[in-house]
């Protein structure tokens, strides 16, 4: 088609000599010429413009006349309505002379609405106004039926004489109701012929005057249109334009583009030489149809069709022919088309390596954008087996080794044996080794030459690869029956270290792979590599993070009787948090719930908080309420801020100090069924009552740990028994997905639907199925309990007077209570134990003091008394008086000790039951000597 934008340029070519006389034509002659192209065009379009602008005057002049008709028609209408409805007119048609009512106002109408006449008639047709007053009382002349049937009639019509002129060329007649829908009367109005007439004539000057200006620049343009003519064809006869084409048409064979020109029919009106040549069309192959030419289906339909065609590329003859194809006579509705066709073979060549070598880096752009968004080894080797498949291999598989999936360093001694992370492609019809088996290597294989010279290895042709099919003969059979011809093995290596080997296999049609592959595959894998050992790195910390928390969160439960317990704790997936819990058993039978939070991530986020438990412990174990624990803590967590923002110990950690942490510590107390419990900046504690209703606790909210400064409140909650406490972290209800109030709503909603019959185990599994994320970003600790009340047998409670002769009496009371519980093993103990704590409150104390017993799974003795001031243990010497009994308290009792109360203090001693001590035989033992003591009645 080039050849052909080209060949007009011909035309341009002005001659320097005329064709005929030698000498060049005059201008006007030329354009009146009628002889010559430009004088023929010239009058043929004169001839044109004339007769358009007289059909236009014409059809202007009739409209004109037709819209003065339709005019004269609504005005007529008009008038006719408006007098009709005008007030008074049926009062005036009832009254006994309507004429002198309605004539003066008819003829003011007429005149305002520029009608030649109103007329006002009874039903009969006769008149009552009229512009001469000798026609009235005479009959209409017009069509009254219609209107005296309701309807509106407009008509032509003569009639007597009026201002106007003789005779009506349009006259509307309408009906005048009265108020029961009757017709009174009719109105009749109009206008005449010559009055309509003037409506239009005006309009005549100007359609002439428009008509003479269209002539004159439809003449104009003519002129200009006829000279562009005669400039395009340089006053050329048609003998000297045959030669121009002459011409054209060796130019037109002479090019190296096939050209074919088609009719509307399909038939071929032209195809130049290198056409013919590149179809390999006969000689006399003009006038035939296309689809008698023996070409192939596909351009056949092409060249038969009328649609446009863009450079498609056709084959034909072992060429590759690029085809395009315009209509001859684009705004014709049937017309030819014209063909170019290009020869594009070598063309092809070329851009299909080009296409494969953008087809590589598209590929290597994918793989780093998909390969290593997860930081997990086999997500990432799974990456990158499909990220090839099938873009550049049929099959690919990964096989890394065993300290890289569990992320320890590699080492080339374990390169002997490689376990399959990732397969992508046709895997279930090929006979590979399944994910997760290992992949025995022998010294002579791909996979272990690739390792040790850190290259890819072709095998181009597996039929030949011996070393490859010993590896696994049944296996590479089998490979080879479905197809598979051709790997190559590339090294996954990061900073040196081999980390395994990815191998990419080709089957079935796909062509084998070549050397020029190698590199490409190399710069993938080195990528893959990279992500491979990132995901290893992360892994090994993680796995180090979560087994220092583990370690540090409790691996059982202790031995107590206040609560049925179950919890859960789960990792976040990108990293390790510092969620934390803890149920420690507290003297007199009760149980604290602990649960924080510490901000941040990480190992440091873990050590932190096992700092953070163990404070927990320490201040349990001091038996402090809860808003003093909290106090501490918040101290500690300041102190420890401290520490780490202090000079460059912050460069060794992975954040700028503790940043703060959260806590809610509740004591529940099973004798009196009442918990009470503080929060520092945590998850409010949720109670799921007996009946299954679920409420929030409502603790006072405190600020985070760490602010310093602030006070805890508390709240003490009485619950019965079997109510269930739920403390949780907040990565179980919030994350970026989700908001705190809708995770809160959802949580009571799942504690409801489990019920009150589960146990503690079963509703925390319910709780985690239904609100834990599936992949969540972070920890979450839950701490399910169900309270349970101490049974009123085992419980003892006495008053004493402050007077030592009331210790015998409490010591019979004692022993008749274990001999009641069959615990007649520990009673030595149990009243040695009381007699000196009694002894110790009467001396010492203030009252009110009262003992009580708590028989459960160890025996708890407990003296209280007003007093704030707590014992202390020491040695006595030998010649001291006083000083023996808390030393025998601590040498009967497996632990004792001191806790305040808001009305004194508690001094408290356990016991061991079933398989503790044996009881120490009596008057063997210097203890057994003071305790007769005792019995001294003057005591």
């Amino acid at each position: 088609m080039n050849a052909i934008a080209k060949a007009p340029s011909w035309l341009h070519r002005k001659p320097s000599r005329h064709p005929s006389a030698g000498q060049p034509r005059d201008r006007r002659e030329s354009l009146l010429n009628p002889r010559s192209v430009a004088g023929r065009v010239f009058l043929i379009e004169i001839l044109i413009v004339v007769l358009l602008v007289a059909a236009g005057v014409i059809s202007v002049v009739l409209q004109a006349a037709r819209d003065a008709l339709q005019h004269g028609r609504r005005e007529s209408v008009v008038a006719a309505q408006a007098f009709a409805e005008a007030p008074g007119v049926v009062e005036a048609l009832r009254s006994p002379n309507p004429t002198v009512v309605l004539q003066p106002r008819a003829e003011a109408a007429r005149k305002r609405a520029g009608v030649d006449f109103i007329v006002v008639m009874d039903t009969n047709g006769i008149r009552y106004t009229y512009p001469y007053p000798e026609e009235i009382g005479k009959k209409f002349v017009g069509t009254i039926q219609p209107s005296l049937e309701g309807r509106t009639t407009i008509e032509e019509a003569g009639g007597p004489p009026l201002p106007a002129g003789r005779g009506t060329a349009v006259q509307a007649v309408v009906p005048v109701t009265g108020a029961g829908g009757e017709v009174v009367g009719l109105v009749s109005a109009g206008i005449t012929v010559r009055n309509v007439a003037r409506l239009w004539m005006p309009q005549l000057p100007i359609t002439l005057g428009a008509g003479a200006a269209a002539l004159a620049l439809a003449a104009g343009g003519t002129v200009l249109v006829s000279r562009r003519l005669r400039r395009e064809t340089h006053g050329l006869g048609p003998a000297e334009i045959t030669r121009m084409y002459e011409h054209h048409v060796a130019v037109l064979h002479a090019v190296r583009e096939g050209v074919l020109i088609t009719d509307a029919d399909g038939r071929l009106l032209l195809a130049n030489d290198e056409g013919k040549r590149l179809l390999g069309l006969p000689v006399d192959v003009e006038g035939r149809h296309v689809r008698e030419l023996g070409l192939p289906v596909e351009i056949t339909r092409m060249l038969a069709s009328g649609e446009s065609v863009t450079d498609e590329v056709y084959v034909v003859e072992g060429r590759l022919l690029a085809v395009n194809k315009r209509p001859t006579f684009p705004h014709r509705v049937r017309g030819g088309s014209v063909v170019s066709l290009r020869d594009t073979t070598e063309l092809a060549v070329v851009s299909g390596r080009a296409k494969a070598a953008r087809g590589r880096l598209d590929l290597l752009y994918e793989s780093g954008v998909r390969i290593g968004t997860k930081l997990d080894v086999v997500s990432t080797a799974q990456d990158l087996a499909q990220v090839a498949v099938p873009r550049f291999a049929d099959v690919v598989t990964v096989d890394l080794l065993d300290a890289v999936l569990e992320g320890h360093e590699p080492t080339a001694e374990k390169w002997r044996q490689l376990r399959r992370a990732a397969i992508s492609g046709e895997q279930q019809a090929f006979p590979l080794y399944p994910v997760g088996e290992k992949v025995p290597l022998f010294p002579a294989t791909p996979q272990m030459r690739a390792l040790e010279r850190g290259l890819a290895v072709l095998e181009a042709d597996l039929r030949h690869a011996r070393a490859w099919q010993e590896q696994n003969p049944d296996r590479t059979r089998g490979a080879l029956e479905l197809g598979v011809h051709s790997l190559v093995t590339v090294p996954l290596q990061a900073r040196g270290v081999p980390l395994g080997v990815a191998n990419f296999y080709r089957m079935g049609d796909s062509p084998a792979f070549e050397q020029e592959d190698l590199s490409f595959l190399e710069e993938l894998a080195a990528r893959a590599a990279v992500a491979v050992d990132n995901a290893r790195r992360f892994t090994r910390e993680h796995t180090m993070a979560v087994t220092l928390q583990r370690s540090l969160l409790p691996r059982g439960q202790p031995e107590q009787d206040a609560l049925a317990v179950a919890w859960r704790y789960l990792p976040a997936e990108a990293g390790v948090g510092g969620d934390w819990f803890d149920l420690i058993a507290l003297p007199g039978g009760r149980v604290a719930l602990v649960i924080g939070d510490v901000v941040g991530h990480g190992l440091h986020a873990a050590a932190t908080m096992g700092r953070l438990r163990t404070a927990v412990q320490n201040l349990s174990a001091l038996d402090l309420p809860v808003d003093e624990a909290l106090g501490y803590l918040d101290d500690l967590v300041v102190r420890m801020d401290h520490e780490e923002s202090a000079g460059e110990a912050t460069e060794a950690h992975e954040g700028e100090g503790v940043t703060g942490a959260t806590c809610l510590y509740a004591i529940y107390d099973p004798i009196a069924g009442a918990c009470t419990a503080a929060r520092a900046g945590h998850p409010d504690l949720v109670v799921v009552h007996p009946d299954g209703t679920v409420t929030c606790a409502d603790v006072p909210a405190s600020p985070p740990l760490g602010l310093g400064g602030h006070p805890f409140e508390t709240r003490e909650l009485h619950l019965p028994e079997d109510s269930r406490l739920v403390l949780y972290t907040d990565g179980l209800v919030q994350d970026r997905t989700r908001d705190i109030d809708v995770g809160l709503a959802g949580l009571r909603r799942t504690l409801e639907l489990a019920g009150a019959e589960c146990t503690p185990e079963e509703t925390c599994q319910a709780v985690v199925d239904a609100m834990v994320p599936r992949h969540p970003s972070d920890d979450i600790a839950l701490l399910i309990a169900r309270t349970r009340v101490f049974p009123p047998p085992g419980l003892a409670e006495w008053d004493v007077q402050p007077d030592p002769a009331a210790v015998a009496s409490v010591r019979a009371h004692c022993r008749e209570k274990l001999r009641e519980w069959r615990e007649e093993e520990i009673e030595f103990n149990t009243e040695l134990i009381i007699s000196e704590l009694v002894t110790n409150a009467i001396r010492y104390g203030s009252p009110p003091i009262r003992v009580r017993l708590l028989h459960g799974r160890s025996l708890t003795c407990e003296v209280s008394d007003g007093s704030s001031v707590s014992p202390r243990l020491r040695r006595a010497a030998t010649t001291d008086e006083g000083g023996r009994g808390l030393f025998l308290v601590a040498q009967h009792a497996q632990r004792w000790g001191t806790r305040y109360t808001s009305r004194g203090k508690v001094i408290w001693a356990e016991q061991p039951l079933g398989g503790g001590p044996s009881t120490v035989a009596k008057v063997s033992t210097p203890a057994e000597v003071l305790f007769e003591q005792f019995d001294d009645p003057t005591l």
